[in-house]
């Protein structure tokens, strides 16, 4: 069944994903209006929306999604009959530090959002609560486990992979207990422009230009399945807008590179195109390893192949290259986000003080 939101409220859509997924919508259905809902936490800007502020199809509220008070005035006022959840705190070093953070967002965020839609839509089955969650929900695999498929069990290492689990399962026993027409997708490693700069590419490419040591975990030979973000909203999209009500699937880019061979590539880029840093590649610096650290994720786009003839456009490479590009042509942008969210304070406290690594998720 197709399902055209006109309305559609997208949840943490200040975000890094969740930005890019606004401006997609925007630009492939010219009829819909997108509600953007941000509670604005330090990974959520304005700036991240600036250029499509003044479009007179976008509205921006600054509420969170636990308040549901809040969340069903939006959705009266809108009449909103399609919802994009991204709002969700995803730093898997912070869910470590600060495990209630995540809890509180991811799991009795989602729940709030699922109840308002439940009463707001009761016996509706026109509208669609599209739910965007991650592969590590899965837990890791060996090094010859097959990759992740739709029917993995759920195996989640840190809070953080947690609490993405619980809300997956708040999502479907709504689907199942009440009717609510829902769906979700699994993605893997997202990375490209609006990239919050504390994740291990924007931050490589931060302390790359700035002379500054790349903190790598352990060996550096954790292996990842990484995803460029238009790629992502894309799959979301056809999700959204053409799987089955209850369908699930995983998106990821069809590749396996260790979080080692990535910071490398970035170099090659940034030693191309600022060769007066080169070569960017000696400031990597090894350093231990996380707790719980999960050693290689891999993702089976099987299905989503199959069923909605979904693919990356971008491969790693490519993806790469663009990110690099538009990091060094947006430096305005990373600098008012550090200004606006003390991010060079956290970075001294998280890489020089404490000298630690950057998430690599």
């Amino acid at each position: 069944m197709q399902f055209r939101p006109t309305s559609l409220l997208v949840t943490g859509g200040a975000g890094f994903i969740g930005s890019n997924f606004v401006r997609h919508a925007l630009a492939v259905e010219p009829e819909v209006r997108v509600v953007t809902l941000d509670a604005l936490t330090y990974a959520g800007s304005r700036l991240n929306l600036r250029d499509v502020l003044g479009d007179p199809r976008h509205t921006f509220v600054e509420a969170d999604i636990a308040d549901s008070e809040a969340v069903r005035a939006v959705m009266e006022r809108h009449e909103i009959d399609g919802i994009v959840h991204f709002a969700a705190e995803s730093h898997v070093d912070r869910s470590i530090s600060g495990p209630a953070a995540f809890v509180r967002t991811n799991v009795v965020g989602t729940f709030a959002l699922l109840d308002v839609a439940r009463t707001f839509w009761a016996g509706r089955e026109d509208v669609r609560f599209h739910h965007v969650s991650t592969d590590e929900v899965y837990g890791d695999l060996g090094p010859e486990d097959p990759a992740f498929s739709e029917t993995t069990p759920y195996d989640p290492s840190s809070p953080y992979s947690a609490s993405k689990a619980a809300s997956d399962h708040f999502v479907r026993a709504y689907a199942r207990t009440y009717g609510l027409p829902v769906t979700i997708t699994n993605c893997s490693n997202n990375y490209g422009p609006y990239h919050f700069p504390e994740k291990l590419i924007p931050l490589t490419i931060l302390r790359a230009l700035a002379g500054q040591p790349i903190p790598i975990y352990g060996d550096g030979q954790q292996v990842r399945d990484w995803l460029y973000v238009r790629d992502h909203c894309r799959a979301i999209w056809d999700v959204l807008t053409r799987a089955a009500s209850g369908a699930t699937y995983n998106v990821g880019g069809g590749n396996q590179p260790t979080n080692l061979e990535v910071v490398h590539q970035i170099c090659a880029h940034l030693d191309a195109q600022r060769p007066a840093g080169a070569p960017h590649g000696r400031h990597v610096t090894f350093v231990p390893d996380r707790p719980g650290h999960d050693r290689r994720y891999a993702m089976d786009t099987t299905a989503i192949e199959r069923d909605l003839g979904w693919r990356p456009e971008e491969t790693l490479e490519t993806g790469l290259a663009k990110t690099v590009e538009w990091m060094l042509s947006h430096t305005d942008w990373l600098s008012a986000i550090a200004e606006e969210k003390g991010l060079a304070e956290w970075m001294r406290e998280q890489y020089d003080t404490l000298n630690a690594a950057p998430e690599p998720e």
